[in-house]
C-alpha cells in the first residue's frame, strides 16, 4: 500500500527550540495556535523540513541545514516570496503563513506554510510500485499538463517577473554553467567538453517567457492518494519546492525534466534519476509532443535544452564529485558518482550524433 509520507521523531541535532518558535509565533502567527508537537520528514539532502501539529492543524517549517552557507543557498524567503505571488494564482501549492528573515529564533531563515497531504512518487518505489500501466501513463499525462499550465501564468499581471530577468536568460544560464564545471573539473572527460563546446554554438531563438519551476519531476509533485490507488482521473494536488523557481525561456524547465526522464532502455544508472521508466509512462519524446500541443510552443529546438538538462546535471555531481576528492566530504557515495558524470556526457553526445532525445 502506497502511503502518504509520514514526519518521523527530529534527528539528534536538528531539533527546534519550541519554547522561542511558539513565542515568535505568538506575535507573528496568532491564528496558527501553539505547536504542541514537532515531528522531521526523513528525505531530501538540503533544507530540512519539519512536521508542526497544533490545535488548528497541521503545519510545515522548513529551514537551512544547520552549519550552511545561507548566502550560498537555501534561500527561504525566496521559496516564501514564489509561494505568496502565486497564492490565488495557481491553486497546486502550500499556502504560505509566516516568513521569518532573521536567525535570532531558530538560527537561520525559516518560514512556514500549511501541510498539503498527499502522495510523493519517489524513484526508490520503482520495484515494488505495482502500478497499471494505465494509471501511471494517466500520471504522466498530468504531470506534462501541469508544467504546461505553471508555464502559461501571467508573470506581468501576478508580479512573478520580480523574480528575474528573462532577457537573455539560456545565454546566461549557459555560460554559467560552463564556468561551473571548468572550475569543479578533476578529470578530462571528452564527452563533456564536446557538450560544452556544443552548447554556445547552438543557441536557439529563446521562447516568449514564462514562469519556470527550475526542478519539474515526480518526487517534487504531490499526488491525491485515490488518483495512485485507482481513481480514473489523476490529479496532482501540490507542486513542491520552489525554491529555484524564476522567469525566463520555458522550455529550460521542460529540458531539466527531460534530462531526468528516464527510459526502460537507459542503463540502471540512469533509471535512478526518476520511475518514468516504469510500464505506461510516456517516452522523452511523447512529453515533448505533449508538451507542445497543451502549451502552443515550438519545440523543433527541443534537443539543446535536452542536451543543457544533461550537461547541468553531470556538471552538479561533478561539483558534489570534486567537493569528495578534495576531503571537504566524507560521504563514500560521492565518490562513486565519477561514472555518472560519464555516462550523462555520452548520453549527451549520442543524442547530438542521433539528432533525438
Amino acid at each position: 500500500m502506497i502511503t502518504p509520507d509520514s514526519p518521523r521523531s527530529v534527528r539528534s541535532g536538528e531539533e527546534l527550540d519550541l519554547p522561542v518558535l511558539n513565542a515568535y509565533l505568538r506575535e507573528y502567527a496568532p491564528a496558527m495556535g501553539e505547536v504542541v508537537e514537532v515531528r522531521q520528514f526523513p528525505g531530501g539532502f538540503s533544507n530540512l523540513t519539519y512536521s508542526l501539529q497544533t490545535a488548528t492543524g497541521e503545519y510545515v517549517l522548513r529551514r537551512p541545514p544547520f552549519g550552511a552557507n545561507i548566502k550560498g543557498g537555501h534561500d527561504m524567503g525566496r521559496e516564501f516570496r514564489v509561494l505568496s505571488l502565486l497564492t490565488g494564482q495557481y491553486d497546486r501549492i502550500p499556502n504560505p503563513v509566516v516568513y521569518c528573515e532573521t536567525d535570532d529564533v531558530l538560527g537561520a531563515p525559516f518560514y512556514i506554510m500549511e501541510r498539503v497531504q498527499g502522495i510523493i512518487l519517489r524513484a526508490s518505489m520503482a520495484p515494488t510500485l505495482n502500478l497499471a500501466p494505465e494509471r501511471m501513463r494517466q500520471l504522466s499525462e498530468s504531470l506534462v499538463d501541469n508544467l504546461a499550465d505553471i508555464h502559461a501564468l501571467d508573470i506581468n499581471r501576478t508580479g512573478l517577473i520580480q523574480l528575474g530577468k528573462p532577457e537573455g536568460y539560456v545565454q546566461r544560464q549557459v555560460e554559467g554553467w560552463l564556468k561551473r564545471y571548468h572550475n569543479a573539473q578533476t578529470d578530462t572527460i571528452p564527452a563533456m567538453d564536446t557538450v560544452g563546446e556544443w552548447l554556445p554554438r547552438n543557441y536557439p531563438i529563446e521562447q516568449f517567457p514564462a514562469f519556470l519551476h527550475n526542478d519539474y519531476k515526480y518526487d517534487n509533485v504531490l499526488l491525491a492518494p485515490d488518483d495512485v490507488t485507482g481513481e480514473p482521473t489523476a490529479h496532482i494536488r501540490g507542486v513542491l519546492d520552489w525554491e529555484m523557481a524564476t522567469v525566463g525561456d520555458p522550455l529550460m524547465d521542460l529540458g531539466a525534466t527531460l534530462a531526468y526522464w528516464s527510459e526502460v532502455t537507459d542503463s540502471p544508472a540512469y533509471k535512478n534519476f526518476n520511475l518514468t521508466w516504469l510500464p505506461g509512462n510516456l517516452t522523452r519524446q511523447e512529453v515533448a509532443e505533449r508538451y507542445a500541443r497543451r502549451s502552443g510552443r515550438d519545440l523543433s529546438h527541443i534537443l539543446f535544452y535536452y542536451m543543457f538538462g544533461l550537461y547541468k546535471n553531470a556538471v552538479i555531481a561533478q561539483q558534489i564529485y570534486a567537493r569528495w576528492k578534495q576531503g571537504y566530504s566524507k560521504d563514500e557515495r560521492f565518490g562513486k558518482i565519477l561514472p555518472m558524470i560519464v555516462e550523462l556526457a555520452n548520453k549527451a553526445v549520442s543524442a547530438i550524433d542521433s539528432g533525438t532525445i
